[in-house]
């Protein structure tokens, strides 16, 4: 049947990070028009002004309880570049271990328990014939935990959820929607490996503790790392720590193997329709990270640098950080201000952060986008709206022609039959995120063995503390730190003066893809890529939420703003949520 709907409200979208809401209008059971708007305010730039660079990645990482490594690294990264300090090769890898424990754990995370549940109904796990599930899990996968007795206490458990009449963790979910497809043994798989993530989660960020001294919001260092090599001294990264680590990703790359990777592939084989649903305007943007020589040359980055144009897979196109006319923030459509206009862009090193709500006082039954309906400001690059995210790395490493891309890539096409266009979409954005997660954790060995061996022939250096002392610094510099962050491109922005920050920009990933629309009227990632999405019942728009949770959306970026001394500067009251 036929629906037709003036605009649906989605608010607040569950299962992410932060305050999210999706406005979609949906005439004969398509969506044909979106607005994404994040509800909380940003302003850790604010934070940051007048303070020692050396000490802004400890303020930024806050942005975030989960992407807080990212955020610090990227701070660091930005100092670093504006006073040109180079770091030992072994605070290189370290930086990579803590990036790739972090990206290991955030995307099993998203997976099993921030996106699984868009396409496995938990309640068809009570039809599932756990002898039936087991001889699956053993024909897809060598993981031991699959034996038909396994998966009958799984199911058991799930039934005395359901009969209780409390489903605890799965208690909310659109279960029984015509949207679900999996056979009850297939969901049964996918719920038994949900609870097993949620314990193998919690020992990969150990690594953040061994290296950072916690976790989470690890310690850092402006010049390398704060956690010194000693192999006999208990209190420094010694052999025993060393060789922790080396077991927790031995582990971690198992469980993806075994675990993640057959999980993905057996869901996805039957949501191949997916790989035509969700595409956007196709433009991808990376940009790059985990450098085995040095951080100024992406030549040497595991994760290639590049942009992806109208979807085209036969070139990848340069990416500059520095040129003004590159990367550009627009506020026509967000509740902040420039002081010389508000439809021109600004690069982020002169960049503006100025708070201005202009928008309807909560509850409200719509937004009015004809105004500004965002906390989140809009970058482009060279005018054009990017995607960024695991799709976007997995497209330039693919067209870079660099074969351990090509490997993952094509064996998942081959194994689920699918065309390479198919990529482009809600089911493509999902399986680069698991083939990632596949590639990292085999880098992550890499990086620790190449630490084992420097450590043996005798190099200990963490730091280079050489510029470290503010009378050396240019009364002025400028600086950028990027990071691939699991959701994307992360970068930061710096302007020291006098040694003191004297501007600071974050253009974290959902501000490219959850933004409003620029002065062009061109729609982001999130907006762009539900036109087209098939809605069976407005009531339940669970093919929403499954475009929308393909990008692991986070808004905890967005925070109130306070200053120094703990005292608001601006308060926005967006209680009640309105929901269809």
């Amino acid at each position: 049947m036929a629906v037709n709907v003036k605009r649906l409200v989605i608010d607040p979208i569950t299962r992410i990070e932060g305050h999210l809401r999706i406005e979609a209008e949906i005439e004969n059971g398509v969506v044909t028009n979106a607005y994404s708007s994040s509800t909380m305010v940003r302003g850790l730039e604010k934070i940051v002004e007048g303070r020692d660079p050396r000490d802004v990645w400890a303020f930024v990482q806050r942005a975030c309880g989960v992407c807080t490594t990212v955020h610090a690294i990227a701070s660091i990264r930005a100092v670093e570049d504006a006073l040109g300090i180079v770091i030992p090769p072994n605070a290189e890898l370290g930086r990579n271990l803590i990036t790739a424990a972090h990206a290991l754990q955030d995307h099993v995370v998203h997976f099993y328990h921030l996106h699984a549940l868009d396409w496995v109904d938990v309640t068809q796990v009570l039809n599932a014939d756990p002898k039936a599930t087991s001889a699956l899990a053993q024909s897809i996968s060598k993981w031991p935990k699959s034996s038909p007795g396994y998966f009958a206490d799984v199911k058991a458990k799930i039934k005395r959820f359901v009969e209780s009449g409390q489903l605890g963790i799965f208690a909310n979910g659109y279960w029984g929607h015509p949207a679900y497809k999996l056979p009850a043994e297939v969901n049964l798989l996918a719920v038994a490996h949900y609870l097993e993530a949620l314990e193998w989660q919690k020992e990969i960020v150990k690594v953040h503790t061994i290296i950072g001294g916690k976790n989470p919001h690890p310690h850092f260092l402006v010049g390398g790392l704060a956690t010194a090599i000693n192999t006999e001294d208990p209190g420094a990264l010694n052999t025993e720590k060393l060789a922790m680590i080396g077991k927790l990703f031995t582990d971690a790359k198992k469980f993806v193997d075994e675990v993640y990777i057959p999980d993905l592939l057996a869901i996805a084989s039957f949501y191949k329709d997916w790989g035509a649903i969700g595409a956007g305007f196709k433009n991808y943007l990376s940009y790059g990270d985990l450098p085995t020589n040095g951080y100024n040359d992406p030549s040497n980055f595991k994760m290639p640098q590049g942009i992806i144009l109208d979807g085209d897979l036969t070139k990848v196109h340069p990416v500059d950080f520095r040129e003004s006319s590159t990367i550009q923030e627009f506020v026509n459509k967000s509740w902040y201000e420039y002081t010389d206009g508000n439809e021109k862009g600004k690069h982020p090193w002169d960049g503006q952060t100025n708070i201005k709500y202009t928008g309807p006082e909560p509850p409200y039954e719509y937004l009015d986008v004809d105004k500004a309906y965002s906390f989140v400001k809009t970058p482009r690059y060279q005018g054009k709206p990017m995607e960024v995210g695991p799709l976007a790395r997995m497209l330039v490493g693919y067209v870079s022609g660099r074969e351990d891309y090509k490997e993952v890539v094509d064996y998942a096409l081959k194994t689920l039959d699918v065309p390479a266009s198919a990529l482009f979409s809600t089911l493509g954005r999902t399986a680069a995120r698991g083939l990632e997660t596949k590639l990292i954790a085999g880098w992550a060995m890499e990086f620790y063995n190449q630490l084992l061996t420097n450590i043996k022939n005798g190099d200990t250096r963490m730091a280079n503390m050489e510029k470290w002392d503010p009378k050396t610094w240019p009364k002025e510099a400028k600086g950028v730190g990027f990071q691939a962050a699991p959701r994307g491109g992360l970068a930061h922005w710096i302007v020291i003066k006098d040694g003191k920050v004297a501007n600071y920009q974050m253009v974290v990933p959902s501000t490219w893809n959850a933004s409003p629309r620029d002065p062009k009227g061109q729609m982001s990632a999130y907006e762009s890529t539900l036109i087209g999405t098939p809605v069976a019942d407005p009531k339940n728009p669970v093919e929403i939420i499954r475009t929308i949770h393909s990008f692991d959306p986070c808004l905890a970026c967005a925070v109130h703003l306070y200053d120094e001394h703990g005292k608001n500067i601006s308060q926005v009251q967006l209680g009640g949520a309105c929901t269809i």
